[in-house]
């Protein structure tokens, strides 16, 4: 072999990030995929509720089942991306979410169909903290806020289109084509995935703590329980009183932080990631914004519909322009990042989300659709310039050996602000709905002033937000070892 035949350092390094980019670009479009099935199922519910002739609270557990599942499951995802190769964990993903797909789309019974929703959240759960580990291990640091910006698409828009997805679906097609047209899409990318992924991490053998797997699926699944049953208590119905699942999972999490911080390395979760304080800041208004996704989601629906009278379809093509807007912004969002920094990124979306939701306080059932549209877009520019610059500084500020354990922490507590959204937003406006259609008010007007209440908490929440992206900190850059 002659000299030019060797390959110099910068080819051999062009050839690693070519890899790189085609790992990531592969787990960042099969992420979006799982994501996206978080919440196709909402505008749903209602027919199957006609077809497997089963209530309201039954049918929501499509939902709760989902949430449940990931909220015991990811907690586990620090340890596994420390012990088992990335190959290995994205192919258990891909595959559980596959077969949960295929289960639930010829589900014949509605037991069977809650069956592959939870099987679907399982490779949902691993597959989010598998790609920020991955992109922690293998980007620079100057270049993780352009990344990151990809990585909020996923996290944000895929749940915020997954009601529009649900309404083109479902305005010429059964229910069960919301899942025939997503089993494809995962098949492709676990045959990719098969072939093109590869382990950029050196797993190192910890033991697993059973107790304090336990502990978190007490602690984590209670508490997503009980907020998911916060809702239904609030209209008379539930199957076992909202206190028993909080408190349960309230205490088991208390047990579940001491065990943790007296387990140090061998911690299932590493919860010293909270003492670095921009971790913990950040942290902090990830799960705002993500309370403020999550209560909006399920609320505009209920109000589009419910006021407004619009039709399933029409109520998802409302939603779309705000989606795509945050899709739009990530990568530019991103870029920004890597040259400015979080603080002129975060506070300004900050406040462009509290402008938004004090806004929605004003609408009421002769509000016309452009208001709407217009209020819902401006919320979703402010999450986007939140979003990737929180979970950069996040992230990018704990050391190399806390990254998988951090990204755990993110997506568990994604998940608990997703509920606690939900349950604050349905419980506020569900109560107000109930109180003045016994006052004799029709229920087109009770709902439009529940909304209005329970968007006036969600505005006092976003305002609380402001002040504290202020103290928002770029990341110390941290040698890796």
């Amino acid at each position: 072999m002659t000299t030019t035949d060797t390959p110099t350092a910068a080819e051999v390094e062009a050839a690693r990030a070519g890899g790189h980019g085609r790992l990531i670009g592969l787990l960042v479009a099969s992420a979006f995929v799982v994501i996206l099935n978080e919440t196709i199922m909402s505008v749903a519910l209602p027919d199957l509720m006609r077809e497997f002739d089963v209530p309201a609270t039954t049918a929501q557990w499509l939902t709760t089942a989902f949430m449940l599942t990931m909220a015991v499951v990811i907690p586990v995802t620090g340890w596994l991306l420390v012990r088992v190769p990335l190959r290995a964990v994205f192919i258990a993903a891909m595959s559980s979410f596959s077969v949960g797909t295929l289960i639930a789309a010829t589900a014949p019974v509605f037991p069977l169909l809650v069956t592959g929703r939870v099987v679907q959240a399982v490779g949902t759960a691993l597959m989010m903290p598998l790609l920020i580990t991955t992109v922690l291990n293998v980007v620079e640091e100057e270049r993780r806020g352009r990344m990151m910006g990809t990585i909020s698409i996923v996290i944000s828009v895929a749940p915020a289109i997954g009601p529009t997805v649900s309404g083109l679906v479902l305005d010429s097609l059964s229910w069960r084509w919301m899942f025939w047209i997503v089993l494809p899409f995962a098949l492709l990318a676990l045959a990719a995935g098969s072939r093109w992924v590869r382990n950029v991490t050196e797993p190192r053998r910890v033991p697993i703590d059973v107790v304090s797997v336990v502990l978190s699926a007490l602690a984590f699944g209670g508490l997503i329980y009980g907020l998911s049953s916060i809702g239904e208590s609030a209209s008379g119905h539930t199957p076992v009183p909202v206190w028993a699942p909080l408190v349960v999972g309230a205490l088991a999490l208390v047990v579940f932080v001491a065990r943790q911080l007296r387990l140090g390395d061998a911690a299932l979760l590493d919860l010293r990631a909270f003492a670095v304080r921009t971790f913990s800041i950040a942290v902090a208004l990830v799960a705002v914004s993500m309370m403020a996704l999550f209560g909006t989601l399920i609320l505009l629906p209920l109000y589009l519909q419910g006021v407004l009278e619009l039709s399933v379809l029409d109520t998802g093509l409302m939603l779309l322009p705000g989606g795509m807007t945050m899709g739009l912004l990530a990568p530019l969002v991103g870029r920004l990042f890597d040259k400015v920094g979080p603080r002129p990124l975060v506070a300004p979306g900050a406040a462009a989300l509290s402008l938004a939701l004090w806004g929605m306080t004003t609408l009421g059932a002769g509000s016309d659709r452009s208001t709407v549209i217009g209020l819902h877009v401006v919320m979703c520019v402010g999450l986007a310039f939140m979003f990737t610059p929180l979970l950069t500084s996040a992230l990018g500020s704990l050391p190399p050996h806390l990254y998988s354990h951090g990204s755990a922490i993110v997506s568990t507590l994604q998940q608990l602000a997703g509920a606690a959204g939900t349950a604050l937003f349905v419980t506020v406006m569900t109560r107000v709905v109930v109180s003045r259609t016994d006052e004799g008010a029709t229920l087109v007007a009770a709902t439009a002033d529940g909304v209005h209440a329970a968007l006036m908490y969600g505005a006092v929440i976003s305002a609380l937000a402001v002040g504290v992206s202020l103290f928002v900190r770029r990341p110390a850059r941290t040698a890796r070892r």
